[in-house]
């Protein structure tokens, strides 16, 4: 790719000057245009160093309301970020609906300078690349428009470059051992840029070769590439928009008593899978209980160990994740009561996910539980989860039957950057029976210490119990993996589902120390 690259394009200063003005004028409009349709941009600087990124952002800023925006220059990882899963520092710079984010440098570092200085191995390559663009696919299907631009020139005029920054006291500091390294083997460099681009040009975030020997000419360029990508984008939410008001009009026409036949047979065709899908809940032996005193023997016992694991972690700079779902009282909040117990509390997390706050709303879903996930060495458990999108979302409603399909492999990547960065990953589903279900219920209505735990919705989701069990059956069978298991608790009897819990963490903890 890179070799056929024409790095002689020249543009006058007159030629610049006369459409420069224009192209301004139309960016800022566009900036405008997006924030009304609460369209979020990314624009992604990469290529090589001395390429003019830096001077090249600055020249596309101006023609932008600097409070729409935010420029994130991407180096070294900071100790924080080097603690965390690699994609988690480009997850929460994400930027909201209607707000452009401009990176100096990207997740590409990883498959980039980290793979030039040997920090990526070439074991981890094919996780980084798929990691790459599944954030990105993620991003663009929920909305995002994500522009790739990459700055090209050639070996003799990096090397000038260099050389004329490093004379200048002012800007001697901007040149690395690390970057004349990267000039000395510029061959070797470029067959990495090379594969980069190859294996990451994709339709849903292409990447545009920006010739930059001549700036003018690569300012040109970047400007017409940014515009045309903003107003395609633009075009394509607002035909989008006059679909979905269409179809909502031609709904509201409809007959209320009419039965599409189309409809009917969707049903009868849903019933009958129903019947056929092997029910995973409806082999967990609900009967499974322990005495109190076994219980609190065994209790005891696993609380002990945990709070020794628990330091163990810590020293070993081991992340853990603990996701809870479960039927209401299904008995999450006790288990992780008793799971926490003995840890020590400065190591640890409970993240209780509530509905999302307009904030929260304005980001991809997924977007504030990885700013959730912990650093080396510490726990982080969920009290409900990601997995909302595939239940509560899907069957109420808050979600495009779409956007919970595809949610799937969403969730199964992000799970495996968690375990590719060395996190122990396991998830619970405490479950229960519809009539123990009620008895908890009820018990709560006439203790005033816990009638804060029942609401009229709690009820009303008793209604919905096949669905959620139908959902809950698809969520266990497509997301539970080998570096990500979902773990069915035999919840009626609370001290069994408690025990199980911690000796199921307690055994993770182990085995992976083993295997340290």
């Amino acid at each position: 790719m890179l070799e056929k690259v024409d790095l002689t394009k020249k543009v006058s200063k007159e030629e610049y000057k006369e459409k420069m003005e224009q192209l301004e004028v139309k960016l800022g409009r566009l900036q405008r245009e997006s924030k009304a349709l609460g369209i979020p941009v990314l624009i992604v600087f990469e290529g090589f160093g001395a390429a003019g990124k830096g001077l090249q952002i600055g020249h596309l800023i101006q023609s932008m309301d600097p409070r729409g925006f935010e420029v994130h220059p991407i180096k070294n990882e900071t100790e924080e970020e080097r603690m965390h899963p690699f994609m988690w520092r480009f997850w929460t710079k994400t930027p909201a609906r209607g707000r452009i984010a401009i990176f100096d440098g990207s997740w590409y570092r990883r498959v980039l300078i980290d793979r030039f200085e040997k920090r990526t191995k070439s074991k981890d390559l094919p996780a980084a690349f798929h990691s790459i663009n599944s954030f990105e696919q993620q991003l663009v299907e929920d909305g995002n428009l994500i522009i790739k631009l990459f700055l090209d020139i050639d070996k003799k005029e990096q090397k000038k470059r260099f050389d004329k920054l490093e004379k200048n006291k002012e800007t001697a500091w901007r040149v690395s051992q690390g970057d004349r390294e990267r000039n000395a083997r510029y061959d070797e460099y470029a067959s990495m840029m090379e594969d980069m681009l190859f294996k990451t040009d994709t339709d849903y975030a292409p990447w545009t070769i920006i010739e930059s020997m001549d700036r003018r000419f690569a300012t040109l360029k970047i400007y017409t590439t940014v515009i045309k990508a903003m107003a395609d984008q633009i075009e394509k939410v607002k035909r989008q928009n006059a679909e979905k008001a269409a179809e909502k009009a031609s709904v509201s026409k409809e007959t209320s008593g009419a039965v599409d036949p189309v409809d009917e047979i969707a049903r009868e065709a849903d019933a009958q899978m129903r019947e056929l899908q092997v029910s995973i809940l409806s082999k967990a032996d609900l009967s499974l209980s322990y005495t109190r005193e076994e219980y609190k023997e065994k209790l005891d016992k696993l609380q002990k160990k945990l709070e020794k694991l628990h330091s163990e972690l810590y020293r070993r700079r081991i992340p853990v994740v603990l996701g809870f779902e479960g039927w209401d009282a299904g008995g999450k909040g006790g288990a992780i009561k008793r799971l926490t117990a003995r840890m020590d509390p400065r190591g640890y997390v409970v993240n209780p996910t509530a509905s999302p706050n307009d904030i929260e709303k304005a980001h991809h879903y997924l977007w504030r539980f990885w700013r959730a996930m912990p650093k080396d060495g510490h726990v982080a458990i969920f009290d409900r989860t990601w997995y909302g999108r595939v239940m509560v979302e899907r069957i109420e409603g808050f979600c495009t039957t779409e956007e919970w399909k595809r949610a799937y492999k969403e969730i199964n990547d992000m799970e495996k950057d968690l375990y590719d960065a060395g996190a122990i990953v396991i998830k619970f589903w405490m479950h229960i029976d519809k009539d123990e279900q009620e008895r908890r219920f009820k018990e709560r209505q006439e203790n005033p210490e816990k009638q804060w735990k029942i609401t009229d919705e709690d009820w009303r989701n008793r209604e919905k119990w096949d669905q959620y069990e139908d959902a809950v059956n698809e969520m266990l069978m497509r997301t539970s993996t080998d570096y990500a298991p979902w773990v069915v608790v035999e919840g009626n009897s609370k001290y069994y589902a408690r025990v199980k819990v911690l000796k199921t963490v307690v055994d993770a903890i182990e085995a992976r120390l083993k295997e340290e």
